[in-house]
């Protein structure tokens, strides 16, 4: 056969497959109507074993029994999330509460006055004066306790990646994303004397600033120093003595606001520097305009689990807008993945998903819901 008639019976079997396919769906549909009746749970972990171990068995070939088993898992992986969507038709409607920004009374940060975390709650919270704190952990516990209504943090860096703590930091305490928010960075290189950038002995700034001036802090020989938040570095260099000629990485109107020497502006490496900051609430808060979602969750140790993982969103058509992964802290080398997608939460596809989710994994969490900046 020449290679035109090899594509043509290829395509002829692509036609039975998906007929097939389409048959094997439509009795899905039934087990869920069935399952839906008895209440039974859509996953069935020794059925879909048994499944795959029959296919190995037919297939006939070693070299071809991981691909028998790759397609009808995929296969097996479509059909529990149609029969999500079937069991969840009809349901009741979520209820949830809108947040409130308008009458928010307490709302917390980290850092101090000039910060860009205030900043970032301005542009959520307009002239409410947030309450700062020592560190991102204390804004959880104050939101987690109902101490505050909101917590303002960074989590995303377009220079320099995730903050990793807040991530750390959402997996340990019950709160929930309710708003995101993104804020044009300006960094500039402050000190209290009026010195050259070549003079400087050392400079502080939180370590995501240091990070994101790398290419200007190499090029100029400068030493560095890790400091909490760049705003409280700054006010650090504002009490120090001006012979130690001391210089902080902080916004320029931070610098402005306590009277430092601006000795270099944008030294950031990219010009478009940004970072995504979000709001936590103690409550699960849903705007009517969210859609985008964040939730955690873990994967087991298994072949193709992460992307199986993938493939759910693929076949629900969801678009993922971040992955990121960070290790449990226990003492394994486990990792806890972090994903914000687009989608509604009353949208029945982002249901079945999540309900897809929570059958088949050991571990899953919402995070919250937002409109996506």
């Amino acid at each position: 056969m020449d290679l035109q008639q090899l594509r043509d019976g290829i395509d002829d079997i692509d036609k039975e497959i998906l007929r097939l396919f389409i048959q094997r769906m439509e009795l899905c549909k039934g087990v869920a109507d069935y399952k839906k009746e008895h209440n039974m749970p859509v996953f069935q972990g020794g059925r879909e074993k048994q499944v795959i171990d029959r296919i190995k068995s037919l297939t006939g070939d070693k070299t071809l029994e991981a691909g028998t088993a790759a397609l009808f898992t995929n296969i097996m992986d479509i059909s529990k999330i149609l029969q999500n969507r079937q069991l969840l038709s009809g349901g009741e409607p979520y209820i949830y509460t809108t947040p409130d920004f308008k009458n928010a009374q307490k709302i917390g940060c980290q850092g101090t006055s000039g910060a860009n975390s205030e900043t970032a709650a301005r542009m959520i919270f307009g002239d409410k004066k947030p309450i700062f704190y020592k560190t991102f952990e204390d804004v959880f516990k104050a939101v987690q306790s109902g101490e505050l209504d909101y917590g303002v943090l960074p989590v995303h860096n377009s220079t320099a990646g995730s903050v990793s703590s807040t991530y750390d930091l959402m997996n340990k305490y019950s709160v929930y994303i309710v708003r995101e928010t993104i804020v044009e960075i300006n960094h500039c290189l402050a000190a209290k004397a009026d010195i050259t950038v070549d003079s400087v002995e050392k400079v502080y700034s939180h370590p995501q600033a240091i990070s994101q001036c790398c290419d200007f802090l190499t090029a100029n020989g400068l030493k560095t120093a890790e400091y909490g938040n760049t705003a409280t570095a700054a006010a650090m260099i504002a009490e120090s003595d001006p012979e130690d000629r001391l210089a902080a990485i902080c916004s320029v109107e931070c610098a402005e606001q306590l009277g430092l020497n601006i000795i270099a502006r944008d030294i950031a490496d990219c010009s478009v520097n940004r970072t995504r900051f979000v709001c936590i609430s103690r409550d699960m808060q849903v705007d009517f305009e969210s859609d985008a979602i964040s939730v955690m969750l873990t994967i087991p140790h298994t072949e193709g689990s992460l992307y199986r993982l993938l493939t759910k969103f693929y076949i629900n058509g969801m678009n993922l807008l971040r992955i990121e992964s960070r290790p449990i802290r226990d003492g394994s080398f486990d990792a806890v993945f972090y994903l914000d997608f687009s989608g509604r939460i009353d949208d029945p596809s982002v249901k079945a998903l999540m309900n897809d989710l929570v059958e088949n994994l050991e571990y899953f969490r919402f995070l919250g819901t937002y409109k996506s900046k």
